[in-house]
């Protein structure tokens, strides 16, 4: 005789609990989304879980040496142009100008 929904949801939770399996949620933006399915069309894996759990389980396999490099995010290096050094100068010079300092604020 076949289970019903309750006798698999029941089976089902109970090898959850079994292999003290836990639900990990992640948000992500669509260029995560698309990276991820590339991922996993490149290497024939159908569930995201599954692809996502190699991903962990083959990075840690390369050890703090060689998974810290690829954890590392992205910095992006800001640098101001001499225009625009010369332009915030200009307006931190003439806010300071315009506001009263604290020194007459006090009188």
């Amino acid at each position: 005789m076949a289970m019903d929904q309750a006798e698999r949801d029941r089976r089902r939770r109970e090898k959850s609990a079994k292999h003290q399996e836990e639900d990990l949620r992640l948000k992500v933006r669509p260029g995560t989304k698309q990276a991820l399915l590339e991922l996993m069309e490149w290497a024939g894996i159908e569930e995201q879980g599954e692809a996502m759990t190699l991903m962990i389980h083959h990075l840690h396999g390369l050890g703090p040496g060689g998974a810290l490099p690829l954890l590392t995010p992205p910095r992006h290096e800001i640098t101001v142009s001499p225009d625009v050094a010369r332009k915030l100068e200009s307006f931190r010079v003439r806010e300071a100008l315009r506001l009263p300092s604290s020194e007459a604020a006090l009188e």
